[in-house]
Protein backbone atom coordinates (compact mmCIF):
# COMPACT_ATOMS: atom_id res chain seq x y z
CA UNK A 1 0.00 0.00 0.00
CA UNK A 2 1.41 3.09 -1.10
CA UNK A 3 -0.72 6.15 0.51
CA UNK A 4 -3.46 6.26 3.03
CA UNK A 5 -5.67 9.26 3.38
CA UNK A 6 -8.90 10.11 5.74
CA UNK A 7 -11.89 12.24 3.59
CA UNK A 8 -14.58 14.43 5.41
CA UNK A 9 -13.15 16.96 7.91
CA UNK A 10 -11.22 18.89 5.49
CA UNK A 11 -12.06 20.21 2.36
CA UNK A 12 -9.78 21.67 -0.48
CA UNK A 13 -11.13 24.86 -1.91
CA UNK A 14 -13.34 25.08 -5.38
CA UNK A 15 -16.94 25.44 -6.68
CA UNK A 16 -19.14 22.25 -6.27
CA UNK A 17 -21.64 20.77 -8.89
CA UNK A 18 -24.96 21.19 -6.62
CA UNK A 19 -26.80 18.15 -6.31
CA UNK A 20 -28.87 19.19 -3.11
CA UNK A 21 -28.77 18.02 0.41
CA UNK A 22 -26.24 15.39 1.54
CA UNK A 23 -27.32 11.97 -0.66
CA UNK A 24 -30.60 13.60 -1.40
CA UNK A 25 -31.59 11.31 -4.20
CA UNK A 26 -30.88 8.44 -1.70
CA UNK A 27 -32.29 9.10 1.68
CA UNK A 28 -30.69 8.06 5.21
CA UNK A 29 -27.55 6.66 4.49
CA UNK A 30 -27.36 2.97 6.04
CA UNK A 31 -22.89 3.61 6.34
CA UNK A 32 -21.47 6.72 6.16
CA UNK A 33 -18.13 5.93 6.88
CA UNK A 34 -16.75 4.31 3.68
CA UNK A 35 -12.99 2.45 2.83
CA UNK A 36 -12.27 2.65 -1.19
CA UNK A 37 -9.27 1.22 -2.71
CA UNK A 38 -7.47 1.93 -5.01
CA UNK A 39 -4.36 1.14 -7.04
CA UNK A 40 -2.48 4.03 -8.30
CA UNK A 41 -4.90 6.91 -7.13
CA UNK A 42 -2.49 9.68 -8.85
CA UNK A 43 -2.67 8.13 -12.24
CA UNK A 44 -5.49 9.94 -14.62
CA UNK A 45 -7.19 7.06 -15.30
CA UNK A 46 -8.67 7.41 -11.58
CA UNK A 47 -8.58 11.24 -11.55
CA UNK A 48 -12.65 11.20 -11.33
CA UNK A 49 -11.62 9.70 -7.62
CA UNK A 50 -9.13 12.24 -6.87
CA UNK A 51 -11.67 15.19 -8.03
CA UNK A 52 -14.41 14.39 -5.66
CA UNK A 53 -11.90 13.91 -2.82
CA UNK A 54 -10.41 17.38 -3.47
CA UNK A 55 -13.75 19.47 -4.26
CA UNK A 56 -15.41 17.41 -1.14
CA UNK A 57 -18.31 15.67 -3.06
CA UNK A 58 -18.18 13.11 -0.94
CA UNK A 59 -18.65 15.04 2.10
CA UNK A 60 -21.50 16.60 0.10
CA UNK A 61 -23.46 13.67 -0.01
CA UNK A 62 -22.67 13.27 4.03
CA UNK A 63 -19.75 10.41 2.84
CA UNK A 64 -16.22 10.34 5.04
CA UNK A 65 -14.24 8.16 2.36
CA UNK A 66 -11.10 6.66 3.79
CA UNK A 67 -8.90 5.70 0.72
CA UNK A 68 -6.27 2.73 0.50
CA UNK A 69 -4.12 3.82 -2.08
CA UNK A 70 -2.46 0.03 -3.44
CA UNK A 71 -0.08 -0.72 -5.91
CA UNK A 72 -2.06 -1.76 -8.66
CA UNK A 73 -5.71 -2.49 -9.43
CA UNK A 74 -5.47 -6.75 -8.88
CA UNK A 75 -4.26 -5.78 -5.01
CA UNK A 76 -7.44 -3.35 -4.41
CA UNK A 77 -9.53 -6.41 -5.94
CA UNK A 78 -7.64 -8.62 -3.38
CA UNK A 79 -8.61 -6.00 -0.74
CA UNK A 80 -12.86 -5.83 -1.36
CA UNK A 81 -12.76 -9.62 -1.69
CA UNK A 82 -10.81 -10.09 1.60
CA UNK A 83 -13.64 -7.63 3.57
CA UNK A 84 -10.48 -4.62 4.29
CA UNK A 85 -12.25 -2.00 1.46
CA UNK A 86 -16.08 -1.52 0.89
CA UNK A 87 -15.89 -0.22 -2.76
CA UNK A 88 -12.93 -0.04 -4.99
CA UNK A 89 -12.16 2.01 -8.11
CA UNK A 90 -10.80 0.02 -10.75
CA UNK A 91 -10.67 -1.77 -13.95
CA UNK A 92 -14.19 -2.96 -15.19
CA UNK A 93 -13.13 -6.04 -16.32
CA UNK A 94 -12.33 -7.37 -12.97
CA UNK A 95 -16.58 -7.51 -12.27
CA UNK A 96 -16.10 -9.87 -14.95
CA UNK A 97 -13.09 -12.18 -14.20
CA UNK A 98 -14.73 -12.38 -10.29
CA UNK A 99 -18.20 -13.38 -11.90
CA UNK A 100 -15.97 -16.38 -13.49
CA UNK A 101 -14.58 -17.49 -10.10
CA UNK A 102 -18.31 -17.19 -8.33
CA UNK A 103 -17.64 -13.47 -6.88
CA UNK A 104 -20.67 -11.32 -7.65
CA UNK A 105 -18.64 -7.97 -7.98
CA UNK A 106 -20.86 -4.98 -9.61
CA UNK A 107 -20.24 -2.04 -10.89
CA UNK A 108 -22.36 0.88 -10.34
CA UNK A 109 -20.92 4.18 -12.05
CA UNK A 110 -18.59 4.34 -15.07
CA UNK A 111 -15.62 6.81 -14.81
CA UNK A 112 -13.29 6.07 -18.12
CA UNK A 113 -14.91 5.24 -21.61
CA UNK A 114 -11.45 4.50 -23.14
CA UNK A 115 -8.85 2.65 -20.79
CA UNK A 116 -5.94 5.12 -21.44
CA UNK A 117 -3.08 2.95 -21.24
CA UNK A 118 -0.34 2.77 -23.03
CA UNK A 119 1.87 -0.05 -24.33
CA UNK A 120 5.45 1.47 -25.35
CA UNK A 121 9.16 0.26 -25.75
CA UNK A 122 12.31 1.22 -24.21
CA UNK A 123 13.68 3.49 -27.42
CA UNK A 124 17.08 1.66 -27.25
CA UNK A 125 14.77 -1.59 -28.81
CA UNK A 126 12.76 0.45 -30.88
CA UNK A 127 14.55 -0.82 -33.91
CA UNK A 128 14.01 -4.58 -32.64
CA UNK A 129 10.27 -3.98 -31.37
CA UNK A 130 8.14 -3.19 -33.86
CA UNK A 131 5.24 -4.96 -32.39
CA UNK A 132 3.74 -6.94 -29.25
CA UNK A 133 4.83 -10.38 -30.91
CA UNK A 134 8.40 -9.15 -30.35
CA UNK A 135 8.40 -8.42 -26.71
CA UNK A 136 8.61 -12.75 -26.47
CA UNK A 137 11.39 -13.29 -23.78
CA UNK A 138 11.62 -9.39 -22.33
CA UNK A 139 10.65 -8.08 -19.91
CA UNK A 140 7.50 -6.03 -19.24
CA UNK A 141 6.58 -3.50 -16.77
CA UNK A 142 3.02 -3.15 -15.48
CA UNK A 143 1.52 -1.73 -12.45
CA UNK A 144 1.41 -4.97 -10.60
CA UNK A 145 0.19 -8.49 -11.88
CA UNK A 146 -2.90 -9.20 -12.46
CA UNK A 147 -4.28 -5.26 -12.98
CA UNK A 148 -5.80 -3.70 -16.16
CA UNK A 149 -2.45 -2.92 -17.28
CA UNK A 150 -1.19 -6.80 -17.54
CA UNK A 151 -4.91 -7.47 -19.55
CA UNK A 152 -4.43 -4.87 -21.76
CA UNK A 153 -0.33 -6.56 -22.55
CA UNK A 154 -1.60 -10.28 -22.28
CA UNK A 155 -4.45 -9.18 -24.77
CA UNK A 156 -2.51 -7.63 -27.46
CA UNK A 157 0.08 -10.60 -26.91
CA UNK A 158 -2.45 -12.82 -27.95
CA UNK A 159 -3.67 -11.04 -30.94
CA UNK A 160 -0.48 -11.80 -32.63
CA UNK A 161 0.06 -15.33 -31.47
CA UNK A 162 2.05 -14.89 -28.17
CA UNK A 163 0.99 -16.71 -25.53
CA UNK A 164 1.14 -14.44 -22.12
CA UNK A 165 3.53 -16.52 -20.25
CA UNK A 166 5.78 -15.89 -22.94
CA UNK A 167 6.77 -12.65 -21.26
CA UNK A 168 8.06 -11.90 -18.11
CA UNK A 169 5.87 -9.40 -16.31
CA UNK A 170 7.19 -6.75 -13.16
CA UNK A 171 4.88 -4.79 -11.12
CA UNK A 172 6.31 -1.24 -11.23
CA UNK A 173 3.72 0.73 -9.22
CA UNK A 174 1.76 3.86 -10.88
CA UNK A 175 3.65 6.74 -10.61
CA UNK A 176 7.48 7.53 -10.00
CA UNK A 177 8.57 4.04 -9.40
CA UNK A 178 6.86 3.05 -12.70
CA UNK A 179 9.31 6.16 -14.27
CA UNK A 180 12.27 4.88 -12.99
CA UNK A 181 11.93 1.27 -13.44
CA UNK A 182 12.13 2.60 -17.12
CA UNK A 183 14.82 4.93 -16.43
CA UNK A 184 16.97 2.54 -14.68
CA UNK A 185 17.16 -0.47 -17.06
CA UNK A 186 15.03 -2.57 -15.33
CA UNK A 187 12.28 -3.27 -17.47
CA UNK A 188 12.32 -3.60 -21.48
CA UNK A 189 8.82 -2.38 -22.12
CA UNK A 190 6.04 -0.88 -20.16
CA UNK A 191 2.13 -0.86 -19.91
CA UNK A 192 1.20 2.24 -18.11
CA UNK A 193 -0.77 5.64 -17.77
CA UNK A 194 -0.62 8.84 -18.11
CA UNK A 195 1.28 10.99 -16.75
CA UNK A 196 3.66 8.15 -16.35
CA UNK A 197 3.96 7.61 -20.12
CA UNK A 198 3.80 11.12 -21.09
CA UNK A 199 6.89 11.71 -18.85
CA UNK A 200 8.22 8.69 -20.46
CA UNK A 201 7.59 9.93 -23.53
CA UNK A 202 8.94 13.48 -23.03
CA UNK A 203 11.97 12.61 -21.73
CA UNK A 204 13.11 10.21 -24.87
CA UNK A 205 12.82 7.08 -22.99
CA UNK A 206 9.86 5.06 -24.71
CA UNK A 207 8.82 4.35 -28.42
CA UNK A 208 4.62 3.58 -28.25
CA UNK A 209 3.51 0.52 -29.50
CA UNK A 210 -0.30 0.57 -28.56
CA UNK A 211 -2.43 3.59 -27.39
CA UNK A 212 -5.98 3.30 -26.09
CA UNK A 213 -6.19 7.00 -25.03
CA UNK A 214 -8.39 8.53 -27.47
CA UNK A 215 -11.46 6.53 -29.55
CA UNK A 216 -9.26 6.08 -32.29
CA UNK A 217 -6.68 3.78 -30.70
CA UNK A 218 -9.30 2.17 -28.79
CA UNK A 219 -11.43 1.22 -31.80
CA UNK A 220 -8.24 0.33 -33.34
CA UNK A 221 -7.08 -1.96 -30.89
CA UNK A 222 -10.22 -3.71 -29.58
CA UNK A 223 -12.83 -3.15 -32.54
CA UNK A 224 -14.96 -0.82 -30.80
CA UNK A 225 -15.42 1.18 -27.09
CA UNK A 226 -13.93 -0.37 -23.86
CA UNK A 227 -14.72 0.75 -20.57
CA UNK A 228 -12.08 1.48 -17.99
CA UNK A 229 -12.09 3.27 -14.34
CA UNK A 230 -15.33 2.33 -12.68
CA UNK A 231 -16.70 2.05 -9.12
CA UNK A 232 -17.33 -1.58 -8.10
CA UNK A 233 -18.18 -3.15 -5.20
CA UNK A 234 -19.77 -6.58 -3.84
CA UNK A 235 -23.46 -7.15 -4.99
CA UNK A 236 -23.99 -7.63 -1.08
CA UNK A 237 -22.79 -4.15 0.09
CA UNK A 238 -25.43 -2.76 -3.36
CA UNK A 239 -28.09 -4.47 -1.56
CA UNK A 240 -27.69 -3.95 1.86
CA UNK A 241 -26.81 -0.22 1.77
CA UNK A 242 -28.65 1.29 -1.46
CA UNK A 243 -28.37 4.74 -0.05
CA UNK A 244 -24.97 4.67 0.67
CA UNK A 245 -24.44 3.35 -2.35
CA UNK A 246 -26.33 6.42 -4.33
CA UNK A 247 -24.82 9.01 -2.52
CA UNK A 248 -21.38 7.10 -4.16
CA UNK A 249 -22.71 7.81 -7.11
CA UNK A 250 -23.85 11.11 -7.19
CA UNK A 251 -20.08 12.20 -6.15
CA UNK A 252 -18.32 10.52 -8.73
CA UNK A 253 -20.64 11.88 -11.54
CA UNK A 254 -20.58 15.64 -10.24
CA UNK A 255 -16.76 14.72 -10.04
CA UNK A 256 -17.34 13.94 -13.79
CA UNK A 257 -19.07 16.70 -14.75
CA UNK A 258 -16.59 19.10 -12.94
CA UNK A 259 -13.61 17.37 -14.66
CA UNK A 260 -16.17 18.46 -18.20
CA UNK A 261 -15.91 21.53 -17.50
CA UNK A 262 -12.77 22.42 -15.95
CA UNK A 263 -10.05 23.50 -17.70
CA UNK A 264 -6.66 21.82 -17.90
CA UNK A 265 -4.71 24.09 -15.31
CA UNK A 266 -8.03 23.84 -13.23
CA UNK A 267 -7.61 20.27 -13.11
CA UNK A 268 -3.79 20.66 -12.10
CA UNK A 269 -4.62 23.48 -9.29
CA UNK A 270 -7.25 20.49 -8.11
CA UNK A 271 -5.07 17.84 -7.29
CA UNK A 272 -1.83 17.14 -4.89
CA UNK A 273 1.58 18.83 -6.41
CA UNK A 274 3.08 15.61 -6.48
CA UNK A 275 1.09 13.99 -9.02
CA UNK A 276 3.01 16.54 -11.46
CA UNK A 277 5.67 14.18 -11.65
CA UNK A 278 7.68 17.81 -11.08
CA UNK A 279 6.77 18.54 -14.13
CA UNK A 280 3.35 21.10 -14.69
CA UNK A 281 3.68 21.64 -18.20
CA UNK A 282 3.82 18.19 -18.66
CA UNK A 283 0.58 17.38 -15.95
CA UNK A 284 -1.23 19.71 -18.62
CA UNK A 285 -0.63 18.27 -21.52
CA UNK A 286 -1.06 15.13 -20.28
CA UNK A 287 -4.71 16.16 -18.62
CA UNK A 288 -5.65 17.71 -21.76
CA UNK A 289 -4.76 14.39 -24.05
CA UNK A 290 -6.55 12.26 -21.41
CA UNK A 291 -10.20 14.64 -21.10
CA UNK A 292 -11.49 12.88 -23.79
CA UNK A 293 -11.29 9.71 -21.78
CA UNK A 294 -13.76 10.25 -19.29
CA UNK A 295 -17.14 8.82 -19.00
CA UNK A 296 -19.80 11.46 -19.96
CA UNK A 297 -22.80 9.17 -19.16
CA UNK A 298 -22.04 7.35 -15.95
CA UNK A 299 -23.21 4.55 -17.72
CA UNK A 300 -21.15 1.16 -19.29
CA UNK A 301 -22.12 0.85 -22.84
CA UNK A 302 -23.42 -3.03 -23.71
CA UNK A 303 -20.94 -3.01 -26.58
CA UNK A 304 -18.45 -2.42 -24.05
CA UNK A 305 -19.17 -4.64 -22.02
CA UNK A 306 -18.97 -7.12 -24.74
CA UNK A 307 -15.31 -5.73 -25.95
CA UNK A 308 -14.12 -6.15 -22.25
CA UNK A 309 -15.33 -10.08 -22.00
CA UNK A 310 -14.34 -10.26 -26.03
CA UNK A 311 -11.12 -9.21 -24.76
CA UNK A 312 -10.52 -11.43 -21.66
CA UNK A 313 -11.85 -14.73 -23.37
CA UNK A 314 -8.91 -13.92 -25.57
CA UNK A 315 -6.04 -14.65 -22.78
CA UNK A 316 -7.93 -15.86 -19.41
CA UNK A 317 -8.45 -19.67 -19.58
CA UNK A 318 -11.00 -19.71 -16.57
CA UNK A 319 -12.97 -17.61 -19.04
CA UNK A 320 -12.96 -19.58 -22.10
CA UNK A 321 -15.78 -21.92 -21.04
CA UNK A 322 -17.62 -19.94 -18.29
CA UNK A 323 -20.77 -18.81 -18.65
CA UNK A 324 -20.79 -15.08 -17.93
CA UNK A 325 -24.30 -13.11 -17.54
CA UNK A 326 -23.29 -9.31 -18.79
CA UNK A 327 -25.82 -7.58 -17.13
CA UNK A 328 -24.72 -8.48 -13.76
CA UNK A 329 -21.49 -6.51 -14.27
CA UNK A 330 -23.01 -3.23 -14.15
CA UNK A 331 -26.13 -2.03 -12.24
CA UNK A 332 -27.41 1.27 -13.78
CA UNK A 333 -29.75 2.06 -11.23
CA UNK A 334 -28.13 4.43 -9.71
CA UNK A 335 -26.97 6.59 -12.35
CA UNK A 336 -29.95 6.73 -14.04
CA UNK A 337 -31.59 7.78 -10.68
CA UNK A 338 -29.89 10.34 -10.38
CA UNK A 339 -29.88 11.55 -13.76
CA UNK A 340 -33.81 11.84 -13.12
CA UNK A 341 -33.12 14.12 -10.24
Amino acid sequence: MQRRTFLGTTIAGGAWIALGSPASAAGKLEKSKIVLGVGGKPLLYYLPLTIAERKGFFEQQGLQVEINDFGGGAKSLQALVGGSVDVVTGAYEHTIRMQAKGQDIRAVVELGRFPGIVLAVKKSLADKVKSPRDLKGMKVGVTAPGSSTNFFVNYLLVKEGVAPEEVAFIGVGAGPTAVAAMKKGEIDAIANLDPVIAKLEQDGDVVVLADSRTEEGTRAIFGGSNPAAVLYTKAEFIQNNPNTVQALVDAFLAALRWIADASPEEIAAAVPEEYHLGDRALYLAAVAKSKPTYSRTGIVPADGMRNALDMLVRFDKELAGAKIDLTKTFDPRFVERSQKG
